[in-house]
């Protein structure tokens, strides 16, 4: 499976039971992938390793590299796949430089980077619009930027105050409508990294889970009214009730439904008289 995501300009691959021998090779652009399941034997940039479930693999542009697999075992993997010229963009937007990266380990083993890619694989996968994917990318090329390369970044510190108001002020008013991380820019002037890195650094929460809690607050008054969840999710602002029903689940343990039945099932109480007292 193959996903081409136009908002961020990357790739998404997918692929499943892989038992096939890949000779010496390599590819012209950055590759960030992870082991779903499996384990294979990796030949990369004359050192060998055996990946295993939970691994990240980095490839550069012409990184040569050779795997196969290891005792008949199948694998399952994901990446995203980005063109040099995108990822100057993003470390642009990052460091203020324009350069691409070297990125020094090709093999992370049983790194937490796996979950943020998954995260973002499965948003690009599904077509999901929300500036949550945007957000995802850049604190993960950060990240790797500052744990991974040589690439200096900056611990300049923005005391901005005002604009992060003025941010939280635009989502309480606006929650219900598409809000994009270009929106938030243009209320603040920053770039975008330097608003989410701001702005998760004065309040604790980034940009999209601000906006994401504001509209499961908004939700829950609906549900509790007896409002219909495929109405609330339209009311809240979320794309469609699937996604909806996503959302308020991680963040309320519950889905919509149960939600709304603990206010709207609710038998009579009972009449205590003086002599059951």
């Amino acid at each position: 499976m193959v996903c081409y995501d136009t908002d961020l300009q990357v790739e998404a691959y997918r692929f499943e039971g892989i038992m096939q021998k890949f000779p010496n090779h390599f590819h012209d652009y950055y590759v960030f992938g992870f082991i779903e399941q499996g384990k294979r034997y990796l030949a990369c940039k004359n050192k060998e390793y055996i990946i295993n479930t939970g691994d990240v693999i980095i490839f550069n542009p012409y990184d040569p590299h050779a795997c196969e697999q290891v005792d008949g075992r199948t694998l399952d993997y994901r990446c995203i796949n980005i063109q040099p010229s995108i990822m100057q963009r993003y470390v642009f937007e990052i460091t203020g430089k324009k350069e691409t990266p070297y990125f020094k380990e090709p093999v992370l083993c049983n790194s937490e980077i796996a979950d943020t890619l998954r995260d973002l694989h499965t948003m690009i996968s599904e077509g999901q619009s929300d500036f949550k994917k945007e957000e995802l990318l850049l604190f993960l090329i950060e990240h790797l930027l500052r744990e991974h390369t040589d690439q200096f970044i900056s611990s300049y510190e923005l005391c901005l105050r005002t604009e992060i108001k003025t941010v939280c002020n635009y989502i309480d008013n606006h929650f219900d409508q598409t809000i994009t991380l270009q929106d938030l820019c243009k209320l603040t002037g920053l770039s975008k990294y330097y608003l989410l890195r701001s702005f998760t650094k004065q309040k604790g929460i980034s940009p999209y889970s601000y906006l994401e809690t504001q509209r499961i607050i908004h939700a829950k008054k609906l549900l509790e009214q007896g409002v219909p969840p495929i109405e609330v999710a339209i009311r809240s602002g979320f794309s469609d009730q699937s996604h909806f029903t996503n959302h308020f689940k991680k963040l309320i343990g519950l889905t919509p439904k149960q939600y709304m039945r603990i206010f709207t099932d609710q038998t009579s109480p009972p009449v205590y008289t003086e002599a059951m007292a």
